[in-house]
């Protein structure tokens, strides 16, 4: 089989999120999604689209051994792109813990969480080109 584009396939994880945040039902009234197993997943799904596209361009898992640390794509993210790194700790705390953990069901995190996968995603593209 052959590899994919990083970028590619990081946009491929958010086009399934999206598929899943429908499964979550949203009450219009409330504003908010009715059911946290799917926005978990979803908040999952983006967040790992996300490391795709930033291992790309960060290399943050050939430099160690093991499971790296938010800490290490932040340190790497500063010394190549000062964007970028407002953009990881934003999406971490958005996309992994906010939804990814927590399953907030607010609409407007989730909304927020894949504008920050699209912005980590596009900037990961720009540098990748680099």
């Amino acid at each position: 089989m052959k590899k994919n584009n990083p970028i590619e396939e990081a946009k491929r994880y958010v086009a399934n999120a999206h598929e899943v945040i429908l499964k979550a039902g949203y009450d219009p009234e409330l504003k908010m999604y009715v059911d946290d197993k799917y926005v978990k997943m979803a908040g999952n799904t983006l967040w790992n689209g996300c490391l795709i596209a930033l291992d790309a361009v960060l290399n943050v898992r050939e430099k160690q051994k093991g499971r790296p640390s938010i800490k290490k794509y932040e340190e790497a993210a500063s010394k190549r792109d000062k964007e970028l790194l407002v953009f990881i700790t934003n999406g971490y705390s958005t996309l992994h813990l906010n939804m990814g953990y927590d399953g907030t069901q607010v609409k407007k995190t989730c909304d927020a969480g894949f504008e920050l996968a699209d912005a980590i995603i596009n900037r990961c593209a720009t540098l990748y080109k680099n």
